[in-house]
């Protein structure tokens, strides 16, 4: 009996499930992606002349440059950001995006101009961001038009950031002056492999592959406990390479598990398997995604609390942007999973849920698409907001779900 009401579940779940990538019209979504974005271009000067300062996250040795990209809102005012800011990248790959899907010269023409407003971070060698900032504007870029100016910045950039793997640790160091840590490494760094990877095949020097196979071997090893959720920041001795710390800074506690770092894990390795088709990454993304839509704690929409063990559930913030991060990664892990109906139909969910309930009315918000993303809850920092990110790997979702239906390699 109990399993026939369990069967019986999994089937009325899963026609839902399949029901929910019909109702999200893509062309739809993203004619309004064009209306919001066009009205964020707008405000951008606006906010600048009123003087908008970046003072969310910004990185050592932003202060004083030039304010080239919008992050968030902050008290209704749009939050601009210099380019060391790790969230700088974000924007120009969404103009990338709605260029890549409507093919008009009008976004390919703001994604070049504002993808240029990056590239003085190529040789900024005190962060491990360059994947966020550079991969996301110049390699997303570069997969669209094949810019010989655009593979030069990428390559330049992993040689940077090649520079802050310590081989007695096996890892890229993610944070300077942190008086906490002594050499700090994030579960987001993963996400920062993938321009490493890319160097590889660019020039054919496998010192960059390398080192990205280095790291993420390591995090494995380190940041994941066995039910595979992971920790956010793990410190290591910089000579014997031996983990002195494991905490997590963005999420509720040290134990807990902060939803945007379990989102970055599984696209992280799910991504190491696009490179290296090594197996232990596929199972790895796997578990992960187990470990995520699984837990008692996974919300009916799909769309995270900040952290799958924080206290006040369910009135804990939402967090949009690991559920845009999240959906991303499993439209790209059910290509190469057994289990890959199973992602897509979770993906289709929860691109539906952020579609129909999370996103912002045209001509508000300053041109956000999506609302609801939680940036630091513990820090009290951006919590209920817009953030740059969760439109970038909403509009990444969708676009991925389109060249999914339509049988087209998502690449």
């Amino acid at each position: 009996m109990k399993k026939t009401i369990l069967m019986t579940m999994i089937a009325v779940t899963g026609i839902a499930m399949n029901s929910y990538a019909q109702k999200v019209k893509v062309n739809k979504v993203f004619a309004d992606a064009e209306k919001q974005t066009k009205v964020m271009l707008a405000e951008i000067p606006k906010a600048k002349a009123t003087g908008s300062a970046a003072t969310v996250g910004v990185s050592p040795g932003g202060a004083g440059q030039e304010l080239v990209s919008p992050r968030t809102l902050d008290s209704g005012r749009l939050k601009l950001v210099s380019s060391r800011d790790w969230t700088s990248g974000f924007f120009p790959g969404q103009l990338w995006f709605l260029y890549e899907y409507t093919g008009n010269n009008e976004w390919k023409t703001e994604a070049e101009k504002y993808t240029a407003k990056i590239e003085r971070e190529k040789t900024n060698g005190i962060t491990h961001d360059m994947g966020f900032k550079v991969y996301c504007s110049f390699g997303t870029g570069y997969r669209l038009i094949n810019d010989a100016h655009y593979k030069e910045v990428i390559i330049h950039s992993a040689k940077t950031l090649s520079t802050r793997f310590n081989p007695n640790t096996g890892v890229i160091k993610s944070w300077d002056n942190r008086a906490k840590w002594k050499t700090p490494v994030i579960i987001d760094n993963m996400m920062n492999l993938e321009l490493l990877f890319a160097a590889t095949q660019l020039t054919g020097d496998s010192s960059f592959h390398k080192i990205a196979v280095s790291h993420a071997n390591t995090t494995m090893q380190n940041h994941f406990r066995s039910d595979y959720s992971s920790y956010h920041v793990l410190d290591y001795d910089s000579i014997t390479g031996k983990v002195t710390q494991k905490t997590t800074h963005q999420g509720y506690s040290n134990e807990s598990a902060w939803s945007r770092g379990q989102a970055w894990g599984l696209y992280g390795y799910t991504m190491c398997y696009r490179f290296t088709k090594d197996e232990k990454y596929l199972q790895q993304a796997e578990k992960i995604a187990a470990f995520m839509t699984k837990h008692k704690n996974f919300p009916k929409d799909f769309v995270p609390y900040y952290d799958y063990d924080a206290p006040g559930i369910p009135n804990e913030p939402r967090d949009a942007s690991a559920a845009a991060v999240m959906a991303s990664a499993l439209y790209e892990l059910s290509i190469y999973s057994k289990n890959g109906r199973e992602y897509k139909k979770i993906a289709n969910a929860v691109v539906k849920n952020l579609t129909n309930s999370y996103r912002s009315a045209i001509g508000e918000n300053k041109g956000f698409i999506l609302l609801h993303s939680t940036g630091s809850k513990p820090s009290n920092s951006e919590v209920d907001v817009p953030l740059n990110y969760a439109d970038y790997y909403y509009l990444e979702a969708l676009l991925r779900s389109k060249k999914l239906k339509e049988k087209k390699p998502l690449f």
